[in-house]
């Protein structure tokens, strides 16, 4: 049937989990608690289920995500293949390693590695790479990522390896206790700034982000190091880690990213892709609370195109 949700058919094996609600937990929505039954998986692929009925309570089906659970409620969950539970398989790859110990993994995200399968991309992502990488990053929400960074966005970036290190790296992220900065190339004469805009899914495309009046909270501090030939040469510090941040907020100001399509960059120092890099993080050891900072020089696309317009020296501080 066109249209139809490839639900795995029935040639593939089902399996079923299943949990009682504890005190806990009474009055939380079904899909979080969902997330604690089967947390390699993204909510939003939980609500799907609920919606195609394979989740029950006390054994009739649940009809909405939201519904809240009572103690003592029995959930089962059917987790019937979709594209998104078969791309949760290890595949092996090399990972520019910065760090790691049990609780901890900071690497160097290469361009042109996608982060977390979606449509498109259901394999060859960093997940799939973790998967293969330790044992345990099966048993993690998502793997252990705590954070993205885009597909064609090359830097820094953490995993956690534990429940106790994923849970404080949330914990962290959101408390804005971790420190992320960027390097950024971007069209026109960019006044250093601080940009403080909301943004949310663009009314008008579903693959761009937007500064509207509706969305989240953001704030992106925004310095000049250098201009030359209609491109500026940027640091930009991040407050809030709002999806494709940087590249909306210097958009709406008139100043895309050198070849950033989607934002109106246009091709410019040899790049082929956003010319953005994640270049410092800084955070609290998850587990012993050590600070811990990570610098990472950017890739030679990026670094040949800086040096044009800011000369040798590139900042990783």
């Amino acid at each position: 049937m066109d249209g139809a949700e490839d639900d795995g058919g029935t040639d593939e094996a089902v399996e079923t989990r299943s949990d009682v609600v504890d005190t806990a937990r009474h009055g939380e929505r079904l899909d979080r608690v969902l997330v604690s039954i089967a947390g390699e998986f993204s909510r939003s692929h939980l609500q799907h289920l609920i919606e195609l009925g394979h989740v029950r309570l006390d054994g009739q089906p649940a009809a909405t995500a939201s519904r809240r659970v009572k103690a003592g409620q029995r959930v089962e969950l059917e987790l019937v293949p979709t594209d998104e539970s078969r791309a949760f398989r290890p595949q092996p790859m090399a990972l520019a390693i910065l760090y790691e110990d049990e609780h901890l993994l900071v690497l160097d995200k290469p361009a042109g590695l996608v982060v977390h399968p979606a449509p498109g991309n259901w394999s060859g992502t960093l997940l799939n790479g973790l998967l293969a990488h330790h044992e345990a990053a099966a048993t993690l929400p998502r793997a252990g990522i705590v954070h993205r960074l885009d597909k064609d966005t090359s830097g820094v970036m953490m995993v956690g390896k534990s429940l106790p290190a994923v849970t404080a790296l949330v914990r962290d992220i959101a408390a804005r206790d971790v420190h992320r900065r960027y390097l950024a190339l971007a069209h026109g004469a960019v006044a250093s700034q601080r940009i403080d805009a909301p943004i949310g899914r663009d009314p008008v495309s579903r693959v761009r982000m937007a500064v509207v009046a509706s969305g989240k909270p953001a704030r992106t501090d925004v310095e000049c190091l250098a201009q030359h030939e209609g491109v500026s040469a940027l640091r930009c510090t991040l407050h809030t880690g709002r999806t494709h941040q940087i590249r909306v907020h210097l958009a709406s100001r008139g100043h895309a990213l050198v070849a950033d399509a989607v934002y109106g960059g246009r091709p410019a120092l040899g790049m082929a892709r956003q010319a953005l890099h994640a270049v410092r993080l800084e955070l609290e050891h998850p587990v012993t609370r050590a600070p811990l900072s990570f610098g990472c020089p950017p890739p030679d696309d990026f670094s040949t195109a800086w040096r044009a317009i800011a000369g040798v020296t590139i900042p990783l501080d």
